[in-house]
């Protein structure tokens, strides 16, 4: 296989207990790693910038799944969706792919064929990022380009100081994760000689402030330390 499995997250969004739990226990047979949501209400909270796609039911109670692709797709978010649906008429499988949809299972379905649609999904994806040869972070309308060293908003650049870029990858690419100022300090700082945990609070005032509304995704948790809640924006 080309792909390294245990390195892709997948979400997958459903409100049947039955396929949630086939769908993680194969999925996981084949390396992935597996986040389980119950509605798309509960998805909106546990989707972070690491996960690479979404396995989408389309009719849930509350929010259905076309409505909160729908959304994503709005905020700028183009994680590849590949919807799960016993409606498999003509005029579904079109609205799927017209809200930007990547691909559209129909139940009930073989777990062989899913594998090989989240194998197929998961490549094409991989193939348009490398064409670009661009390895970027993107949260809605923030883009962090790691190869450039350049942050944008809304395509306009945001001068960040190198520490300070350094510190918006690491909760970025960890959103959700809670770092003590040790661990910020560890890991931004790296080798720039001795520096006071107070410094980390002072660095992230500066970040907030020039990342505008996104800065409200920085959060300190007191006692612990601070973590990146896109729930927040």
């Amino acid at each position: 296989m080309e792909t390294n499995n245990k390195n892709i997250s997948i979400l997958i969004v459903d409100d049947e207990p039955d396929i949630r739990e086939i769908l993680q226990f194969n999925l996981q047979n084949e390396g992935y790693n597996i986040d389980l949501a119950e509605s798309a209400e509960q998805a909106a909270k546990l989707l972070t910038p690491r996960h690479r796609l979404i396995l989408l039911d389309v009719m849930m109670g509350g929010v259905s799944g076309f409505k909160f692709a729908d959304q994503l797709r709005k905020d700028g978010n183009n994680i590849p969706i590949i919807f799960l649906t016993a409606k498999d008429t003509e005029n579904d499988m079109l609205t799927g792919f017209s809200i930007g949809g990547d691909d559209y299972i129909a139940k009930p379905f073989s777990i062989k064929e899913v594998i090989a649609r989240v194998r197929s999904v998961l490549k094409r994806t991989d193939s348009k990022n490398n064409e670009g040869n661009r390895n970027i972070l993107t949260v809605n309308t923030l883009e962090i380009d790691l190869d450039t060293k350049t942050v944008t908003i809304d395509k306009e650049i945001i001068e960040l100081t190198k520490t300070e870029f350094n510190i918006l990858v690491l909760l970025v690419e960890n959103a959700g994760r809670i770092f003590s100022r040790t661990d910020i300090l560890d890991k931004a700082w790296k080798d720039d000689g001795i520096v006071l945990e107070r410094t980390v609070d002072v660095h992230i005032a500066r970040l907030r402030k020039k990342i505008g509304t996104y800065g409200d995704c920085i959060v300190n948790r007191t006692g612990y330390g601070y973590t990146f809640n896109l729930q927040n924006k």
